[in-house]
């Protein structure tokens, strides 16, 4: 139902994507656009400590240190997948770099920094793994070739079923190389949806032949608000539109109609968190609403070198909205599926900001490799799954240096993250999620020092490096893997669900044809989705998304890699 006006209810990369396509497509001009959200970096974030201790997640748990920096998560590229994403980013120009787009930006940077990761793996006493080798046995093929072969319209099949439950007769998957470097890629977990893990096997089965050095990454120049939200949110502000900050928007007015699937906004209730005063914005007829359903860093605390990271036991905003709107509507999801288990969604992640290069240095000799080619996992030397198996417990990325604009040339950061906070480290006797900065890092330094090939160890220099330390900020995430969460295809609502008059969903809770979550891909299609319905522009114009799982020389690429 083509509208002349648009409310964004978040101001993440979907709905900025919308935002831009609504402008450049639709002939929108931009001060037929609002945003309300409670800040503008959505998932895809990177900042100066100080700049963010003040956001509504971190007001109530001040910090006392407030310096270097910090980045919740990060996400990688793809140039053959995220299709979307690039078409969109080659629509605004880069914020550091002239006369390019951001699009040509990170182009430019991948082209002269390419990923090549020669440690993916690690594992005390032996180094370096050789990831190449898969590890997969029979059973394991034949599982993973039933998935891969089971088409779209058989997907339901797998409503309901864990990852752990596809495989529940063939535990030796989850000790193969393949899935350790898979799950610690993507942040599958065993709980995750098996559904979700197909529609990834599909999507990106060309991984298959590179995932152990990790070839088809594209990386942008900076971080990720820097290098995507930042040349978005200028773009969009230089077009008029108006983006209001510190507002929670906590209810909706809805018309009343006799039938209990017909949507229509017409009303937004919503706190300023700053004055802490309630305000109401009334939805017209001409107005669509667009609407981020959920986040994947919505509650989530920070601590500091010398604490650890609270545990916000909030729902989250976003998915908080969204189950009001379920509780009225039945076709538009069920948000408990995805924001009521943190045990299958939650994980920790760390910032580390150093003076100097010596640990860079250090981990450099170890992994053989320089900054920007790594995502190290470290694999444990006991059984720590509940399946008695070794896994990872925890993985590095060593950003190409400076990973921030005001980075100075002797700083360093260093970003790692545990998938299952409440394991507990090796070399530092607690939960993770119990760790101060201080004891991440020392736990880092422990699984560094159980690979380290010498001469020397790493230990060697432990002084050295706590010495340089600016700050280590431990982030909490309980909703990091929601997104992931076991579902039906039912439960997250379509970006148009049928009989909305006004309402659309974007993000990655929504349910779309294919797309796989956790990408920008799937973020910026929705968002895209949503512009062209309110523009009255055919869908037929979408950006064409390939279909890999198609490719018959990608398909025996794969399969010969499955046996060697």
């Amino acid at each position: 139902m083509r509208k002349n006006k648009a409310i964004m209810i978040g101001a993440g990369l979907s709905n900025m994507a919308a935002a831009v396509y609504l402008i450049q497509e639709g002939k929108w001009q931009g001060d037929q656009i609002t945003f309300y959200s409670l800040d503008d970096h959505g998932a895809n974030d990177g900042a100066t400590t100080d700049s963010v201790t003040d956001e509504y997640w971190n007001k109530n748990h001040p910090l006392e240190n407030k310096k270097g920096y910090v980045a919740r998560g990060g996400r990688m590229l793809n140039y053959r997948t995220y299709v979307d994403l690039m078409d969109l980013l080659n629509r605004v120009p880069s914020t550091t770099e002239p006369n390019m787009t951001a699009a040509e930006d990170t182009r430019d940077f991948d082209a002269k920094h390419r990923t090549f990761d020669k440690a993916r793996l690690l594992e005390g006493d032996k180094g370096i793994i050789d990831g190449g080798k898969l590890g997969f046995n029979n059973q394991d093929r034949l599982m993973l070739t039933k998935l891969i072969a089971m088409p779209d319209s058989e997907e339901e099949k797998l409503d309901n079923v864990t990852i752990s439950e596809y495989f529940k007769d063939d535990p030796h998957f989850f000790n193969t190389n393949f899935w350790m470097m898979w799950e610690t890629t993507f942040a599958f977990r065993l709980q995750s949806s098996a559904q979700e893990f197909r529609r990834y096997m599909h999507q990106m089965i060309y991984e298959f032949t590179q995932i152990e050095h990790l070839v088809g990454v594209n990386r942008t120049r900076y971080n990720q608000y820097e290098s995507i939200m930042l040349p978005l949110i200028n773009y969009l502000k230089d077009q008029g539109v108006k983006i209001v900050l510190d507002r929670l928007v906590t209810d909706w007015d809805f018309k009343d109609t006799p039938m209990q699937d017909e949507i229509t906004v017409t009303g937004l209730e919503m706190l300023n968190t700053k004055t802490n005063k309630k305000e109401h914005v009334d939805v017209d007829d001409d107005t669509a609403v667009i609407f981020t359903n959920g986040s994947i860093t919505d509650s989530a605390t920070m601590g500091d070198y010398d604490h650890p990271a609270a545990e916000n036991m909030d729902y989250g905003a976003a998915s908080s909205l969204w189950k009001k709107a379920s509780e009225r509507f039945y076709n538009v999801g069920n948000p408990d599926k995805f924001f009521a288990d943190r045990n299958a969604s939650e994980w920790v992640s760390f910032t580390l900001t150093t003076s100097d290069h010596v640990l860079l240095n250090e981990i450099t000799r170890i992994t053989t490799q320089v900054p920007g080619n790594a995502l190290n996992s470290f694999i444990s030397t006991s059984p720590i799954t509940e399946l008695g198996q070794r896994d990872v417990n925890m993985s590095i990325v060593v950003h190409h240096q400076p990973h921030f604009t005001t980075q100075k040339p002797n700083e360093s950061v260093i970003w790692g993250y545990f998938l299952y906070p409440r394991r507990r480290g090796e070399f530092v006797d607690k939960q993770y999620i119990k760790m101060t900065g201080k004891e991440m890092l020392q736990e880092l330094i422990g699984q560094l020092s159980k690979v380290d090939p010498g001469p020397g160890n790493i230990r060697d220099k432990e002084s050295e490096i706590m010495d340089s330390v600016i700050n280590n900020i431990p982030v909490y995430m309980p909703y990091a893997s929601a997104l992931f969460n076991n579902r039906a295809k039912t439960d997250r609502p379509k970006v148009i669900p049928a009989h909305s008059t006004n309402l659309a969903f974007t993000g990655e809770f929504v349910e779309q044809p294919y797309q796989m979550i956790f990408t920008e891909q799937s973020a910026v299609r929705s968002g895209e989705i949503a512009a062209y319905h309110f523009a009255g522009i055919p869908m037929a114009n979408l950006v064409k998304t390939p279909r890999y799982d198609k490719d018959l020389k990608t398909l025996a690429r794969a399969a010969k890699k499955m046996f060697d």
